[in-house]
């Protein structure tokens, strides 16, 4: 009797040994269950073990249902998967989905929007990317109501979609999109700054309108305080800002743009047009970076009221017309 339930036992033994090696060999087994080099599966919030089980399974993803319990079992994560949308190419084992899960490695491309794009740049951008139409974005853009607490001029979002790399899940809208990027906006120019200000006598609109005009003018970080102090010297004696990028954006907003400036189009009839007309345009005409935004909140404490390009990326500035007029001599007569 003992030597028979011995051998029992040791026959159970070996059958759960067996056992144990094989699921063991099958959760580090790599599987491809679906046609095709990828699969994207979602898995919503809520969603419950079991019911994550079933779509990674159905998807081919996972063997069975079977394999994915001892996979969950023996990770112990079973409350710590996270939803979104996952994509799985090739082979993959057991124990690298359910890892996968736990990190949260959702499924996202990026979009990098330069500084001192104007929206229907981004637009073309987002279209080029493959993320939807540009029409949609300019839709989505035009919705000027998501900045009207702190500029309520605005009848669109030009100058508040911030200039940065956005990682987006594969079906994301224009609207989130934009939406995402008025968030960052409000994050690198938050409501204190905002306030500072509208307490200095300037609106957020003048401020931001100020750094897209820094922006088209310089790429140097070391230039662009220099580049605000000059439009806000002239502004204060009421000097003309006769800014290039605002009768370009001018241009561009009446279809009429071809790429160079001629004497015919610089005396196109727009409050865009800063050879025209006095003052800051009535608005932004691109999407200022933070350093931009830093500059025209902070002018560097100089009288220049001039600059004219070095032709290397560079400019040179000066306090009179006189020393003005000989830099451009100097520097565009070797153009």
């Amino acid at each position: 009797m003992r030597r028979a339930l011995l051998v029992l036992l040791v026959f159970v033994a070996a059958i759960l040994c067996g056992a144990g090696l094989f699921f063991h060999a099958r959760l580090g087994a790599p599987y491809h269950g679906y046609a095709g080099n990828e699969q994207f599966i979602e898995i919503p919030p809520g969603a419950g073990p079991a019911g994550i089980g079933r779509r990674l399974v159905e998807a081919g993803i996972v063997r069975d249902r079977l394999t994915w319990r001892l996979a969950l079992l023996e990770s112990g994560a079973a409350r710590e998967l996270k939803a979104g949308e996952y994509r799985f190419s090739g082979d993959v084992t057991p124990r690298e989905v359910v890892a996968r899960l736990m990190r949260g490695n959702v499924f996202v491309r990026s979009i990098t929007f330069p500084e001192g794009l104007a929206i229907h740049e981004m637009a073309r951008l987002f279209e080029v990317r493959g993320f939807g139409t540009a029409a949609a974005f300019e839709r989505a853009a035009s919705d000027g109501s998501l900045v009207s607490g702190w500029d309520p001029a605005a009848s669109d979002l030009e100058g508040y979609l911030f200039p940065e790399t956005y990682a987006l899940p594969r079906r994301a809208d224009a609207g989130a999109l934009v939406r995402a990027m008025v968030g960052r906006f409000e994050h690198v120019f938050p409501a204190e700054a905002r306030q500072q200000a509208v307490d200095r006598g300037r609106s957020v609109r003048d401020v931001v309108t100020l750094a897209s005009l820094v922006e088209k003018e310089t790429a140097r970080d070391d230039e662009r305080a220099l580049v605000a102090a000059v439009y806000t010297n002239r502004l204060r004696i009421g000097m003309g800002l006769q800014c290039d990028p605002t009768v370009i954006y001018a241009l561009q907003k009446a279809g009429r743009y071809r790429g160079n400036l001629t004497r015919e189009n610089m005396q196109i009839d727009s409050p865009y047009n800063t050879y025209r007309y006095a003052g800051l345009p009535p608005g932004p005409i691109a999407s200022p970076g933070r350093a931009s935004i830093e500059a025209a909140l902070h002018p560097a404490d100089v009288p220049y009221l001039y600059f004219v390009s070095r032709n290397d990326g560079s400019h040179v500035f000066s306090t009179t017309y006189q020393e003005h007029a000989r830099r451009v001599a100097e520097y565009q007569g070797k153009r």
